[in-house]
């Protein structure tokens, strides 16, 4: 890694754990696994929620040597998939438009038509689950 280029942050991943009884700082930092059972069981039940506060320097240390730094920035990307992932605004920042237009329009039909929020849904749980990689992926091209 080039001194300077950093993928992952802490301070971003305390932000998350706010909301990681529902897993989304394991997700950030790569541990698809542990958080989908954040996910299903509240954190543990919160228990593991809680010991998350003081693992996350390992996490994010464990992220840094795992994924490629490079142009597209994770700590943004993780930040529109968290909050805006269901209208696509992280795979347009990604460059990715065709599958940003498909989720926007998808977000834009369950309006009307409410069975179409659970392709949305898996799809923004698909980018939770393989995120880093795809980030990884685009950073190794540049």
């Amino acid at each position: 890694m080039e001194q300077g280029q950093r993928t992952h942050s802490m301070l971003l991943g305390y932000l998350l754990w706010i909301f990681g009884f529902i897993g989304a700082h394991r997700f950030y930092y790569g541990k698809q696994i542990t958080g989908v059972i954040w996910f299903f069981t509240l954190g543990l039940f919160f228990i593991g929620w809680f010991i998350d506060l003081f693992l996350i320097p390992s996490m994010e240390r464990e992220a840094e040597r795992r994924f490629i730094p490079g142009p597209v920035n994770y700590n943004l990307t993780w930040i529109l998939l968290t909050f805006l992932g269901v209208f696509g605004v992280h795979r347009f920042y990604m460059g990715k438009v065709f599958t940003g237009l498909l989720y926007l329009g998808l977000t834009l039909l369950a309006v009307a038509f409410p069975p179409f929020a659970v392709i949305v849904a898996i799809g923004v749980l698909y980018d939770f689950l393989t995120l880093n990689e795809q980030l990884s992926e685009l950073n190794r091209g540049y």
